[in-house]
């Protein structure tokens, strides 16, 4: 950023010069005894009975409460490719949601490497300091192969948010808003508008919620995805094999017509007139931020409920309703991964929460809801027991 951009007055720069964190103690370092306890000599008896049975760890370090927040800085807010020193505010942003909406202490680390083999190479060495990783705006495809080596590789949750989040997010307010127009979710006609990390998260949540895959339709920059194109490969290939089954092709007009649901996680702009061809009593979500696909009053000249990603208007789909919540019950069933039906519970408890105030400008609780966090946790350690991934 060139130095001309910053104003020492705008409030922003006042408030993250210094940075949004530090690092504090949780013991007492007052006195010699203090330091022989929390340091040597004592520190030597607590390392020595770890080296013989390593699952103590989660019980005398702060691997229990603590997760890393990587990215690479490849696709960073609206921001794209900016690199890893200037994703750092956002992920020290990450980090301060995490310890104020869940209690868990969270550590940014922003690499600068790009590539896949060395970013899975240095959080697998990373990783016995900490009890989760939380993958960060990483960018599609990289962020796809990044998650899954290290899922595989290591015994402890990964979890790329700009995924699961935002798909967690999405079911949540897709249940209440199928609820409050008394339509089930196995039954509506769904079009997604974009096939990145979020487009196929969202996708594989739904289906996992309930949603029936034949009648969902992806749209990329290049039309729907379906049998019919051959330019597809990984998880292109993947949502043309499992979606789309009546065979569709064109543009987003055509994944539109007829269509209950929008969710726009791509960016690219929607006309009016492809959100008028939708099926009566229908429900936008255009999530892209600044600036949502469709227009929220525009969307609502069409349809029953809308939702956005901006928090100046109502139904604000933010991954903060997910994530804090995903991995304090995760930490505290002591998971070694994150599952589908981990992600679902969270969807549910989401929706539960405002599930009995229903209106069409509220089916998602507020971030700041208070009540969000632990009820999240709390489904998902109960569904990490059920899925036999819980060490506790």
């Amino acid at each position: 950023m060139p130095p001309s951009t910053v104003d020492p007055a705008d409030p922003v720069f006042r408030l993250h010069r210094g940075g949004k964190m530090a690092v504090v103690s949780t013991v007492p370092l007052t006195s010699r005894e203090d330091l022989s306890l929390a340091y040597t000599p004592g520190v030597a008896r607590v390392c020595e009975a770890i080296a013989a049975d390593e699952t103590l760890a989660d019980d005398y370090t702060w691997v229990s409460h603590t997760v890393a927040v990587v990215t690479d800085g490849s696709a960073v807010l609206g921001l794209g490719n900016i690199g890893p020193r200037a994703a750092l505010p956002v992920m020290e942003g990450k980090a301060v949601l995490f310890k104020q909406f869940a209690g868990v202490d969270a550590v940014p680390i922003c690499l600068d490497t790009q590539d896949v083999d060395e970013i899975v190479a240095v959080v697998r060495a990373l990783a016995p300091s900490f009890g989760g990783i939380n993958l960060e705006d990483i960018s599609a495809p990289r962020c796809f192969e990044v998650e899954r080596r290290l899922d595989e590789a290591l015994p402890i949750p990964v979890f790329h948010d700009d995924q699961h989040g935002t798909a967690i997010v999405v079911l949540a307010a897709l249940r209440n808003a199928a609820s409050l127009l008394n339509r089930k979710l196995g039954d509506l006609r769904v079009a997604v508008s974009g096939a990145g990390a979020a487009g196929v998260a969202v996708t594989k949540m739904l289906v996992a919620g309930g949603v029936n895959p034949d009648q969902v339709v992806v749209c990329d920059s290049k039309g729907i995805i379906g049998r019919h194109r051959a330019d597809l490969t990984g998880s292109k290939a993947e949502l043309a094999a499992s979606t789309n089954a009546d065979g569709r092709s064109g543009d987003i007009t055509e994944a539109l017509r007829g269509a209950d649901v929008l969710i726009g996680v791509s960016g690219g702009q929607i006309p009016e007139h492809a959100v008028a061809g939708m099926a009566a009593g229908g429900i936008v979500f255009a999530l892209a931020n600044p600036t949502p696909e469709v227009h929220p009053e525009v969307a609502a000249r069409h349809v029953a409920v809308v939702a956005t990603g901006r928090s100046d208007y109502p139904n604000q789909i933010n991954n903060v309703l997910a994530f804090p919540g995903v991995f304090r019950g995760a930490l505290d069933a002591r998971a070694t991964r994150i599952t589908d039906g981990m992600k679902v519970a969270a969807a549910d408890a989401i929706a539960g929460v405002v599930a009995e105030s229903l209106t069409a400008e509220a089916i998602v609780p507020s971030p700041l809801d208070p009540r969000v966090a632990p009820a999240v946790a709390a489904a998902v350690a109960e569904a990490a027991r059920r899925d036999g991934v819980a060490r506790a």
